[in-house]
């Protein structure tokens, strides 16, 4: 028996000191960790075990010899890597575990700002790879999303560290991304990465239900918030076995809340504190009911057929003047009437009634949501109604379709502007025909929440892949154009450094400034100013500096004779790699030439007696044929009198412009250091929506899609993923001081409603 595959847990991360930054987990936490680790270390292995027969399988049917070449390296390189993949992965979740007690005190905030340092362009592999991901994450959350909730909240009563569902340990999102941590050594194909990915879903995140239900009862067993109980999730076949789960559909993995007979005590115990709430404000912050002796309350399925009805009979405009009490209050006045007994709304039904009537006034308050949208959203108060009358879960599971569908339509409506045009524009149309396939179909099944979820979250996928792309795009081309802008800068400096408050020739400067910070440009582009390449442009910008210049010393002909044909040679080859214009190449070299027999003509000419025995020019020549030295091959006789070279004076600053750029600084000054509003420019993340006031009457819906940190720009663009507009830091804050741009809440929509309906409920309470 060997112990190969043996991984003892207790050495997946080092013992902490008592005054290690990193602080000792709890015990309950460790348990959860060392049950976890175990239970994905034979998910691994079973996605090892299968990777064979599926990357064999894919081989059969290549239709190339280099496509099933592919496929059987990759094989090889898996079965070669498999343990140190493991290992990796492992290590990755106990590192995830052991920084749960890390202290952040004063901690700033983090930008994904890009550094010229790693400018990279993110590559369409790496994207695919997010798109796939993101696709896999959103399964599990809206399979396995309530467990993985309840198991958040129980960790954060264990740890110091704030932890969300995607930051948790055991969270998809942490774990796919631990897992293509320990993918990267594999040198394999986008495709054959993206089966390995599929191979990940189905044995190891297929596994997740079974293993948040382990961990959240570890914890409750250790007395961690045990009020918080979820239904026991049934054991489901192994996904090693035919019969697997990997394989049903969103729509199927929502709908399975709406079960017959599903009945959640913790969930349960929601409403009922709402119901305590409520009837704790009557008669104070609500008005009391008051009802006549005889009154009857009417069956649900009878307030089920009069919300129907009103359902129908929506008015198309003027929406917000629609009181849905007040058309009930109608409707059983005229019951009443006809039976000659008074009917009412029961307790409970009221209840719910009230509540979902607060959360939308909530919701059409809300200034996240665009305006021209609030009306659309406003459409679905009575479908929200009629689920919550039939299933109270509606208030407390943030995986109910009915409840993930009005987040959804919200959070894509996020970046929809009052200015878009609504009848040709496909969120709004698609927003328009769930309200209306809701209005028209939505009876008493709640099924068709599922199935409108499913083709929204579809239409959404396909919105946010094109966007993402786009969006990608302007990134790389914002860090493409700040790369060229910083090496812009280094060449002039370069150009600066040489020729600022010198008198040259004419021709050099031209020369320098016009055609050579091309050859510098692409040379620090290509290879950076650390590289051989930029050091020998600069020398030959040196050299050619150094030969324009007067020189009276002997040993400077030497120097002068040696250097012009490598010289001339080397700006003949760098122009051509820069493509320079040939024809100002040849004026350029015409006009180089006649200054550099000018110079040799300046030797020519007598000095003074000291040196008037020195060997005249062609004796020099000699001298230096002799020597082994390369003789200058002018085309132009020495003897021929020359107009000395004009010269110029380089008074300013030299400054590059890109075609079509003009350099107009924005003012940075208007918000002092230290200012409040520079927190909230901080406080910025990539991703976060925001919403500039451009006038009185026009609001522009942008979201920050990358801050470019050499050039201190902040990117932003709009829903689908076009840049709309660029600021700096000292822009931002100006904007933020006057007020003129607000950061938009991207929480759920739903949930903050529910929030703050049960915050005014308790500040009406204590009233």
């Amino acid at each position: 028996m060997t112990d190969a595959n043996v991984v003892h847990l207790n050495t997946g991360t080092q013992e902490q000191t008592p005054t290690s930054p990193v602080g000792r987990l709890p015990v309950a936490l460790i348990q959860v960790r060392d049950k976890a680790a175990q239970q994905l270390k034979q998910a691994l292995q079973a996605l090892f075990d299968n990777a064979d027969d599926t990357l064999f399988e894919m081989a059969d049917r290549a239709t190339s010899n280099a496509e099933q070449n592919t496929f059987f390296e990759a094989m090889r390189d898996l079965r070669l890597k498999r343990k140190s993949i493991e290992r990796t992965f492992l290590q990755k979740v106990f590192e995830a575990f052991a920084v749960l007690n890390q202290y952040e005190i004063g901690k700033p905030p983090q930008l994904d700002a890009v550094s010229f340092d790693n400018l990279s362009l993110v590559q369409n592999d790496e994207l695919e790879e997010s798109v796939a991901v993101d696709a896999m994450v959103a399964k599990v959350m809206s399979r396995d999303g309530l467990a993985l909730g309840y198991l958040t909240t129980r960790l954060n009563t264990l740890v110091s560290k704030k932890v969300e569902d995607r930051s948790n340990p055991l969270g998809p999102r942490a774990l796919c991304e631990s897992f293509l941590d320990a993918c990267r050594s594999l040198g394999v194909e986008i495709r054959v990465k993206l089966i390995i990915l599929k191979l990940f879903e189905k044995y190891v995140l297929g596994e997740f239900e079974q293993l948040y239900a382990e961990a959240n009862q570890v914890l409750i067993a250790a007395g961690v918030l045990p009020e918080l109980k979820s239904a026991a999730p049934a054991r489901r076949p192994s996904p090693r076995g035919p019969a697997t789960r990997q394989g049903t559909s969103t729509a199927a993995g929502v709908e399975g809340g709406l079960a017959p007979g599903y009945v959640d005590e913790g969930m349960q115990e929601v409403f009922g504190a709402l119901q305590d709430l409520l009837s704790q404000v009557r008669g104070s912050g609500l008005p009391r009911r008051e009802l006549p002796a005889d009154a009857i309350p009417i069956s649900s399925n009878d307030l089920m057929r009069l919300l129907s009805h009103l359902q129908q009979h929506l008015p198309v405009q003027n929406f917000d003047e629609f009181d849905v009490r007040d058309k009930l209050e109608t409707l059983l006045v005229r019951a009443s009437a006809k039976s000659g007994k008074s009917r009412v709304v029961g307790q409970v039904d009221d209840d719910v009634i009230n509540l979902v009537s607060m959360l939308f006034e909530f919701i059409l308050d809300d200034r996240t949501l665009p305006d021209s949208l609030k009306a659309l959203i406003g459409r679905l108060q009575i479908p929200m109604l009629k689920v919550a009358v039939l299933d109270k879960t509606f208030f407390s599971r943030g995986s109910h379709p009915a409840r993930r569908l009005l987040n959804e339509i919200a959070s894509a409506a996020l970046g929809w502007g009052d200015q878009d045009d609504a009848q040709r524009d496909s969120l709004y149309q698609k927003i328009e025909q769930v309200v209306q396939r809701l209005l028209n179909d939505f009876v008493d099944d709640p099924a068709i929440f599922s199935e409108l979820l499913a083709d929204f979250l579809a239409f959404t996928g396909d919105e946010r892949r094109r966007s993402d792309l786009l969006e990608q795009r302007t990134r790389d081309a914002e860090e493409g154009r700040a790369k060229a802008i910083l090496a812009r800068q280094q060449v002039e400096h370069a150009l600066n450094q040489r020729l600022l408050g010198k008198t040259m020739p004419e021709v050099v400067v031209r020369l320098l400034e016009e055609a050579w910070s091309k050859v510098l440009l692409l040379t620090c582009l290509k290879h950076g100013v650390q590289s051989e390449e930029w050091r020998a442009a600069l020398a030959t910008m040196d050299d050619l500096i150094w030969s324009a210049e007067s020189h009276d010393e002997p040993e400077d002909r030497l120097r002068l004779l040696e250097l012009v044909p490598g010289l001339l040679k080397a700006l003949r080859e760098g122009l051509a790699s820069a493509a320079f214009d040939p024809f100002s190449t040849g004026e350029f070299f015409s006009q180089l030439e006649a200054l550099h027999v000018q110079a040799f003509q300046r030797f020519k000419r007598p000095l003074d007696e000291t040196v008037a025995a020195e060997p005249d020019v062609q004796e020099s020549e000699d001298a230096a044929a002799g020597n082994g030295l390369p003789i200058l091959d002018l085309p132009l006789s020495l003897d021929l009198p020359a107009e000395p070279p004009a010269m110029v004076e380089v008074v300013e600053e030299i400054v590059l412009l890109a075609p079509g750029e003009s350099r107009i600084q924005e003012a940075e000054t208007g918000v002092p250091e230290g200012d409040a509003a520079f927190e909230q420019v901080d406080s910025l993340r990539v991703g976060s929506w925001v919403e500039f006031q451009e006038d009185d009457e026009h609001k522009l819906r942008c979201k920050l899609a990358a801050v470019i940190k050499p050039t201190g720009k902040y990117i932003f663009v709009n829903r689908t993923g076009m840049k709309v507009l660029e600021k700096t830091r000292m822009g931002l804050a100006v904007e933020f001081r006057r007020g003129a741009v607000r950061l938009l809440d991207d929480a759920l929509l739903f949930d903050r409603a529910l929030e703050s309906v049960i915050g005014n409920l308790r500040r009406l309470k204590g009233a």
